[in-house]
């Protein structure tokens, strides 16, 4: 069967980045949206992206009205104010959040009517020239061709997606994230594991998606401890940058599974960062889909050094799923009721979770079958 493989056109990667990818900033347009958040303003990424338009005389307009969950009314103001201010180009500098931010506003200057309308509708759109600068290493988003959006009406996230999303430029630098605090590595790692992870086991898994996702899987498994237990390790903190770029051009291509369409539903009604809600799920959906596929996951466990050839793939794929539940446990990641979510509010809800996560499409690619009972189980068993 024949597949495609994507990536962002053009990524400069390491230490300097932004000055090496100078050129490449300025080729993007004459006045460019800046889409960011109040907290990266104050950081180096930022810094050096003004003083590369500056010192070339480029005017800017920065939107930085970025909430953590990232909504349409939000996306129609970036949009108005890109119109606004005659800008010709976007430029994402942060995390999750503003990442996702700067693709949806990119879609909703470039199609007619509101962003949530297009919705699981493959895009196909000419964007405005888009640039992804991460501050954090976990979401990917400047390798993925998804969006994750907010419906403000309803409290449902919505996943926008479309080749057309994959950005023109991607510039990564891991020294962007050494101020990233402890609980914020932990989580955006996380979800870049969750995408490796997803992305192995997915139906839609490639020859060409594996050994990306096998090598993040390592370089996470290595070093997020690391990273999260010294901010300022920078071979740890290079490592990360590395996978969650890696994880992204996975899930962008072979997609995502049981662990994230059970986790936008939690994240949407009881406003837990994406990342959290995904490590907080990830060892018992993924317990769950080893049932139904041994075999693969054995696989990636001898990939990344847990099992050898001699081991059964029952052995090696308990091995893979002994580790993740180590990894959660050594990053201190919460559970509900730790978290603060009531048992009572929770359980009320898991009937319509349970809908969402189905209708979302993410557990289809799951490589055992998922039914409405299954993840109702899942939910409950988080209590």
């Amino acid at each position: 069967m024949p597949y495609t493989f994507l990536t962002p056109k053009r990524t400069v990667f390491g230490q300097g980045a932004m000055l090496a990818a100078e050129k490449d900033l300025l080729a993007l347009g004459r006045r460019p949206l800046i889409v960011t958040g109040n907290v990266v303003k104050k950081g180096e990424a930022y810094r050096q992206l003004i003083a590369i338009l500056e010192r070339n005389g480029v005017p800017n307009v920065v939107f930085s009205d970025i909430p953590g969950e990232p909504d349409d009314l939000m996306v129609d103001a970036g949009a108005d104010a890109y119109k606004a201010n005659g800008c010709d180009c976007i430029i994402g500098v942060g995390g999750g959040s503003p990442l996702d931010s700067a693709k949806a506003i990119a879609v909703r200057v470039a199609l007619p009517g509101g962003v949530c309308t297009h919705a699981g509708k493959e895009i196909v759109a000419g964007l405005p020239p888009l640039a992804l600068i991460p501050t954090t290493a976990g979401t990917g988003s400047e390798a993925t061709k998804f969006t994750v959006i907010t419906d403000h009406a309803c409290g449902a996230k919505l996943l926008l997606k479309g080749d057309s999303l994959l950005p023109r430029l991607a510039v990564v630098d891991y020294t962007f994230t050494l101020s990233a605090p402890p609980s914020l590595t932990a989580a955006t790692g996380m979800d870049a594991l969750t995408h490796a992870v997803e992305a192995f086991t997915s139906r839609k898994a490639t020859p060409l998606t594996d050994p990306y996702a096998m090598d993040a899987v390592r370089r996470i498994f290595e070093n997020l401890p690391a990273a999260y237990q010294n901010g300022n390790d920078e071979v740890a903190r290079e490592s990360m940058a590395i996978a969650a770029f890696e994880a992204g051009v996975c899930i962008s291509n072979a997609s995502v599974t049981l662990v994230h369409g059970m986790s936008r539903p939690i994240g949407a009604k009881f406003h837990v960062s994406h990342g959290l809600s995904n490590a907080m799920l990830l060892a018992p959906c993924l317990t769950f889909a080893a049932r139904g596929a041994p075999e693969r996951f054995a696989k990636l466990a001898r990939a990344v050094g847990l099992a050898g050839v001699g081991d059964s793939n029952t052995h090696a794929a308990a091995a893979l799923l002994d580790k993740l539940k180590a990894i959660t446990n050594t990053l201190n990641i919460p559970t509900l009721a730790a978290y603060g979510i009531s048992q009572e509010a929770f359980l009320a809800a898991v009937p319509q979770m349970a809908r969402e996560a189905l209708q979302s499409g993410s557990p289809a690619n799951t490589l055992c079958e998922v039914t409405e009972a299954d993840v109702i189980n899942l939910y409950q068993s988080l209590y």
